[in-house]
């Protein structure tokens, strides 16, 4: 990944070739942005023109040895930690599934990740003993370059134990480089924080997602201009929607929003069943993606459609709802679904948690029955 495969992000791009050509790159930094916005694919550019022994025109030579091992992701001085699931297990048991992953991908999700090591019904993090592997890692002398890089995906997930980095962040081994690609940083330790300077990724325009995807696919240009909408700054969302015909979290939605609507008590208690079994990422997405319809949803009520980034499909739906979902219940769905998000990562039972919400949202979306004096 060099900076010229990066989509967009030039600003971005030039404040990181100004650090390393000026040769004032701060000890840690934390790359924030939206998914899909390039913050991994930037970090990894942006380490890879680091190590190389002959940049040429604001980006890594791609031919020296540092070059070659980077653009693999095996060069012997480039680091990586990120998610994953088991106690007792650290980065280095999953590594080369990570190379394989992001090369595929370097735009994937939390969710795309785990389902590729097979995580099922378990959430990721980054314990104690990858902490104690970060440490161990970076305590020795470098191996080919003068420099060491620790990239760490998503440090949201290393929660407390983020604080054994601490003394390491604020005071890292001389040319020892931390850059860490995050998307929630209320989820951030403060401590570690404070010790990063703040790189803001924005969210990718309509444009940049359309010469991203010309560049990849042979698409009619009124398709990519549509797809590019629709992602909304998220270019691993705009390869999903050409890779998929229909939005799987997008028909489970609308199915469990009509079951709760009639409200039968087996079909809801059938469909939960049948729910809790996807596991909790995936559990997570829709609802990730239930709070994204119901955000478009509300221009549509208010009657400002063409803004409104949904397929056709779904705003036809979104437009049905209108005579069933009014403005103050939007609110009050929304709060039930950041709810159910909220349990959904503290582990809490999937079955009782959905049928719960599931009777909550029948009372929400029921007919109001006026009564007679």
């Amino acid at each position: 990944m060099l900076f010229g495969d990066v989509i967009g992000q030039d600003v971005v791009k030039q404040q990181l070739r100004q650090g390393v050509q000026s040769e004032r790159i701060p000890h840690a930094q934390l790359f924030l942005g939206p998914q899909g916005s390039g913050k991994l694919a930037l970090a990894i550019a942006f380490a890879r023109y680091i190590l190389c022994t002959d940049r040429q025109d604001g980006d890594a030579c791609n031919q020296c040895p540092a070059c070659l091992k980077s653009a693999r992701l095996i060069h012997p001085d480039l680091h990586f930690s990120f998610p994953f699931t088991g106690a007792s297990r650290t980065s280095n048991d999953f590594l080369t599934e990570w190379r394989s992953s992001v090369l595929e991908n370097p735009y994937q999700n939390i969710n795309q990740w785990l389902q590729a090591i097979n995580a099922e019904n378990k959430q990721g993090n980054i314990n104690k003993e990858e902490c104690l592997n970060i440490i161990r890692k970076l305590s020795l002398k470098s191996f080919e370059s003068d420099y060491k890089i620790l990239i760490i995906w998503l440090p949201e997930y290393l929660g407390k134990e983020g604080n054994r980095l601490l003394k390491l962040i604020e005071e890292p081994p001389e040319r020892t480089f931390f850059v860490l690609v995050a998307e929630q940083q209320e989820k951030i330790l403060n401590t570690i924080l404070s010790r990063c300077q703040l790189v803001k990724i924005p969210a990718l325009s309509d444009d940049e997602i359309v010469a991203g995807l010309q560049a990849r696919e042979q698409l009619p240009s009124d398709r990519v201009s549509t797809i590019a909408r629709l992602a909304n700054g998220n270019f691993n969302e705009a390869q999903n929607l050409i890779a998929q015909s229909e939005n799987d979290y997008a028909r489970l939605f609308l199915e469990w929003m009509r079951k709760c609507y009639i409200g039968n008590g087996v079909e809801l208690v059938t469909w939960v069943e049948q729910f809790a079994t996807i596991g909790r990422e995936n559990q997570k997405q829709f609802m990730r993606y239930a709070l994204h319809f119901m955000r478009e949803y509300m221009q549509v009520k208010l009657g400002t459609t063409s803004n409104v980034r949904l397929p056709e499909t779904e705003l036809k739906t979104a437009q049905n709802l209108t005579k069933v979902i009014g403005i103050d219940q939007v609110g009050q769905i929304s709060a039930l679904l950041d709810d159910c998000f909220y349990y959904v990562e503290r582990n809490a039972n999937p079955k009782v948690l959905f049928l719960n919400a599931s009777i909550k949202m029948h009372q929400l979306l029921k007919p109001r029955v006026a009564v007679s004096g």
